[in-house]
């Protein structure tokens, strides 16, 4: 089994020293680091940093670290700081519709241990992928959504999502705007897959559309949702080369293998706390 770590994301004032103040902290209570990346934006002058280090033989327990390093580090260096543990599985609810590929790929990446975390639910506007969630042994949740019911609709979901303790909600092609109310209730907490055809291709056949165009890029963001509708912070995003030889059919399959691979990508790299999102944007850690 895997020693246990601690995961220290940081961001704070750029000045001298803050490398060796924190891996300080860490080797005097005698952690092993096991991980460090660090990264300075020299334009806003703040520094970010992602440690990992084994706490087996940690000197302060695990329920007071976060309380240490607070005072004795975080606080003196005005430091913004996540603290997370790596044998604390979140779980996870997959939002979907009637679109199966990126629903399929998670699960399958999920049960083969790629993907560290519980699947508590699936939740879905529409009945259609019932089959995969009973497939797969997950609970499957139908909540159907107009605009009449959102409002209430939202509040079921929300009070499913309390009730099974999820920490990450993944839009697997969920073809709903979740209201500003909802999307403020999780920040960072929800990730959403799209086309990359935004904004220059909008509405409901963005890939004739692009078709029409001659695009000679096609691709995929995920990011975080906010109430601003599709620019929330990007977590990963893939591209691939067309030309005039792929028709519509040809851009909507490759479309839906770069949607699938991107998705998996940002959902791997927050489960793996190695995403510190900063303001409209986020620090992607290796």
């Amino acid at each position: 089994m895997t020693t246990p770590q601690a995961i220290l994301l940081i961001h704070c004032p750029d000045k001298q020293g803050l490398i060796n103040t924190v891996t300080d902290f860490v080797f005097k209570n005698k952690g092993n680091i096991v991980s460090l990346d660090q990264h300075v934006d020299e334009g806003d002058e703040v520094f970010f940093m992602r440690i990992a280090w084994e706490i087996d033989n940690f000197l302060i327990p695990r329920k007071k670290i976060g309380e240490f390093f607070h005072t004795l580090i975080a606080e003196p260096n005005q430091m913004s700081w996540q603290l997370h543990f790596s044998d604390q599985k979140a779980k996870v609810a997959l939002f979907v519709s009637k679109a199966s590929h990126c629903l399929f790929d998670l699960l399958q990446r999920h049960l083969t241990g790629e993907l560290a975390c519980d699947i508590a639910a699936i939740i879905s506007n529409h009945t259609s992928l019932a089959y995969i969630a009973e497939r797969f042994d997950i609970p499957f949740h139908h909540i159907p959504i107009t605009a009449d019911t959102k409002a209430d609709q939202e509040t079921k979901e929300k009070e499913l999502i309390s009730k099974l303790g999820v920490n990450l909600i993944v839009l697997a092609r969920y073809m709903q705007i979740l209201s500003a109310d909802f999307c403020e209730r999780y920040p960072h907490r929800v990730i959403n897959i799209h086309h990359s055809f935004l904004p220059a291709f909008k509405g409901g056949r963005p890939y004739r559309s692009a078709y029409e165009r001659g695009v000679k890029l096609i691709g995929a963001t995920a990011h975080y949702v906010t109430s601003e509708l599709d620019e929330g912070p990007i977590i990963a995003q893939d591209v691939a080369a067309v030309s005039h030889r792929e028709g519509i059919s040809d851009l909507k399959r490759l479309g839906k293998d770069i949607e699938k691979r991107v998705l998996s990508q940002a959902v791997y790299l927050h489960l793996q706390h190695r995403v510190l999102p900063y303001g409209k944007r986020t620090i992607v850690f290796d």
